[in-house]
């Protein structure tokens, strides 16, 4: 005889995990937009260090001038891998602005340190130095009407550990955003604004003197990409403060779902630094996080920035 046991099953008690604005699963990770004709490289070997973002460029001696053919291939690279890395490069200061020069016109921050040339940003941080704080996820000056393409970043000292770059593709950040959180944020605008990120470490009296040049300005919560169409999220935690036309409560709300997706591991590549690498990333593709983990080690850098055009 069988015995059929119709006992009921026991309740499971409810174990409901509050939101954090990131869902579990599998992602989209589209590297480049869809019907995109991919060709091998020709004039260089790539290594890809992440999924979508992030290539090793080898064969490559930035220090020299590049031939129009070469310039297009690394045009290409930066499109689909988003930031290229060079290993042991040296570059002088004026080498790496020739570099950068090939993508346009470079632009400067008074409100960084200068390096040795105006268009040249210097980090020297660790040793009793003063500190800024990079490590928080952003985009480079969105804070002006027209935002960086790029910038060419080389480290002259590196920490014997730690002191990584993080960056993200906002590119795939975006393709996984709930579709009904991509329908209230296509077509919306935001506000960026340079005092929020400066504030940390600069007091009013260093900000104060930069309100009229940088006033606020307004972009799209979703970027296209002139370069390759592709749709991108385009706000960041640094500048970026309300929502256009969104009660504050509401827009707080909204932007930090928005600003949570960066610190996704699966649209991320990291990169761990030696003496003279050089990193190029596209800054309208991406957001990029400097860790901060190398207590009194200095870590020495220098940045060069291409003027960048109005998002649309």
């Amino acid at each position: 005889m069988t015995v059929t046991n119709t006992a009921p099953a026991p309740a499971l008690r409810e174990a409901r995990i509050p939101g954090d604005g990131i869902h579990e699963g599998r992602r989209v990770l589209r590297r480049v937009p869809e019907g995109w004709q991919e060709r091998p490289y020709e004039l260089f070997a790539v290594e890809p260090q992440a999924r979508t973002i992030g290539a090793v460029i080898s064969g490559v001696d930035l220090s020299r001038p590049l031939a129009p053919e070469l310039r297009a291939e690394l045009h290409r690279a930066l499109l689909e891998w988003k930031v290229l890395f060079f290993r042991a490069q040296h570059l002088t200061s004026e080498r790496q602005r020739a570099f950068a020069r090939h993508w346009g016109e470079l632009e400067t921050n008074p409100l960084l340190a200068a390096g040795s040339a105006e268009d040249v940003v210097r980090f020297d941080k660790g040793g009793g130095s003063t500190p800024t704080f990079e490590n928080v996820w952003h985009a480079d000056v969105t804070f002006r009407e027209r935002p960086a393409l790029g910038a060419v970043l080389q480290l002259r000292e590196v920490p014997p550990a730690g002191g990584d770059t993080l960056w993200a593709d906002m590119a795939a950040a975006y393709d996984n955003l709930p579709r009904e959180v991509r329908d209230r944020v296509d077509g919306a605008r935001a506000v960026h604004d340079f005092i929020p990120g400066f504030a940390r470490f600069y007091g009013p009296e260093r900000l104060a003197p930069h309100q009229d040049r940088f006033p606020p300005v307004e972009h799209p919560v979703v970027r296209t990409h002139p370069d390759t169409g592709r749709r991108l999220l385009f706000v960041n935690a640094s500048f970026t403060t309300h929502i256009t036309g969104m009660p504050r409560e509401e827009s707080d709300r909204l932007l930090r779902h928005l600003f949570q997706q960066a610190h996704v591991p699966e649209y991320q590549v990291r990169f761990r630094w030696q003496p003279g690498d050089v990193a190029f990333w596209d800054n309208r593709a991406t957001q990029h996080y400097a860790a901060y983990d190398y207590g009194t080690h200095r870590r020495v850098a220098e940045r060069v920035a291409i003027a960048g055009d109005r998002p649309v």
